[in-house]
């Protein structure tokens, strides 16, 4: 019969196999990153090409393609170490389409290059293309934020996943920005996307903040002091207050670019430290795990020992022996029915601080994954309103951010109210 030893030990057995898992979940977020930094750049560069008609930045743009090409080998890489057995991951099937739905799009970069390269779209159709493959990318990430069974690598990737939704925010204003003045002419629609993408940056950087450890928090500040940032609201100031359809400084489309790329490459600094501060408490929680397994296999060693000892007493001898010994022999113990009363006591106190550590494990998870569970239902309602009103996902945000203002609600609050309001909701018009 299996001792509640036994079914200590499979557990810690299964704790072991989540946070490897946990580990290989942490190498994918990591060359996840590289990539989406990577296509970013990539975008603001083919946006840089485009604006200007084809007569600059082709060379950066083709060395930055090819250096995104070798990422992209390396994620795809990187899925092929996946577990996908059903039962071996909690939210396999929402992880597993995000990857296949990143697939499809990484399949359809080199077709999206070539429109590129021969000027057939326009810089907003390109950035919108690269937008959503990079928000597809994020979406992995999200997912394996929200498999993380560990409260401390949860904190982690939230914290990491809303600063490198933050730095997305800033990928598609340096990109944006870059558009219009390769083009020479302000838009007022551009003007107001751009105002959208500083708020939304401001937004993520709160949560990460919330969440991420105060090294990651002092590097972020670092890269945001006003010297660093100086230059970048001159150029935002000259973008967001020249009137509609005024006349922009082409010239400053390269100074826009590098001063957007400068701040970036101090974001993914930051965001390096975060992935590698995960893959180091990811390995410290495997080898904790590892010694813990080992103390339980070396108690029930010591069990099967003793209960081995105590039988030896309990069983007939093979053949009857003449002695003059009798039944009572001193010394000898008596027959015990469990473990000995030293390692009864271990095994309690085992049983009890997993029992423990369990209940703070999961109090704190509760905690951490309420702000994805925030941001998944954010999402549902600016779907609705986008669908119903015919708004873009700027305007359907502003929309309900500018509703909990009014009504003094928190945003969550009001995302809720639309959803409960869904069902009596005129259906779309097709």
């Amino acid at each position: 019969m299996k001792s509640g030893l036994n079914f200590l030990i499979a557990a810690k057995r299964c704790e072991i196999a989540e946070l490897q898992q946990l580990s290989l979940t942490s190498a994918l977020v990591n060359v996840t990153g590289r990539l989406i930094h990577g296509l970013q750049r990539e975008r603001g560069l083919s946006n840089l090409f485009l604006a200007s008609q084809g007569e600059q930045f082709a060379g950066p743009r083709c060395e930055q393609v090819a250096e995104c090409e070798k990422l992209d080998a390396e994620l795809r890489a990187c899925f092929d170490t996946l577990d996908t057995e059903p039962a071996r991951m909690g939210n396999g099937a929402r992880l597993f389409s995000r990857i296949a739905y990143v697939l499809q799009g990484l399949d359809a970069l080199p077709g999206l290059r070539e429109r590129i390269h021969a000027r057939g779209w326009s810089p907003r159709r390109t950035t919108d293309a690269y937008v959503r493959l990079i928000a597809g990318l994020l979406g992995v990430v999200f997912e394996a934020a929200d498999s993380a069974t560990d409260p401390e690598v949860s904190r982690q990737l939230v914290a990491m996943f809303n600063f490198m939704q933050a730095k997305e925010f800033a990928g598609q204003e340096r990109a944006t920005g870059a558009g219009l003045f390769a083009a020479g002419r302000a838009h007022f629609a551009e003007q107001q996307r751009l105002l959208h993408l500083i708020e939304s940056q401001e937004r993520c950087l709160q949560v990460f903040n919330e969440f991420a450890g105060a090294q990651a928090t002092a590097l972020d500040a670092d890269g945001r002091a006003a010297p660093n940032l100086a230059e970048l609201e001159r150029l935002r100031r000259i973008l967001c207050t020249a009137p509609d359809g005024g006349t922009l400084d082409a010239q400053l489309s390269q100074t826009w670019f590098d001063c957007c790329s400068r701040r970036m490459d101090r974001m993914k600094a930051v965001e390096d430290g975060l992935a590698g501060e995960l893959v180091q408490v990811c390995q410290h929680k495997v080898a904790a795990a590892t010694a813990d397994l080992s103390r339980y296999e070396a108690l029930d060693a010591a069990a099967t020992r003793e209960t081995d000892a105590l039988s030896f007493f309990q069983e007939a001898p093979p053949t009857p022996v003449a002695t003059t010994v009798g039944a009572g022999m001193p010394g000898l113990p008596t027959p015990a029915q469990g473990y000995g009363l030293h390692l009864e006591r271990s095994i309690l106190e085992l049983v009890q601080e997993q029992a423990r550590r369990l209940q703070a494990m999961g109090d704190e998870l509760e905690t951490v994954r309420a702000s994805l569970n925030e941001r998944k239902v954010i999402e549902r309602p600016k779907g609705l309103l986008m669908a119903h009103r015919h708004l873009s996902e700027e305007e359907a945000h502003k929309t309900m951010r500018q509703m909990a203002m009014n009504q003094n609600r928190r945003l969550i609050e009001v995302a809720e109210g639309v959803l409960a309001m869904a069902e009596v909701l005129p259906a779309r018009r097709p």
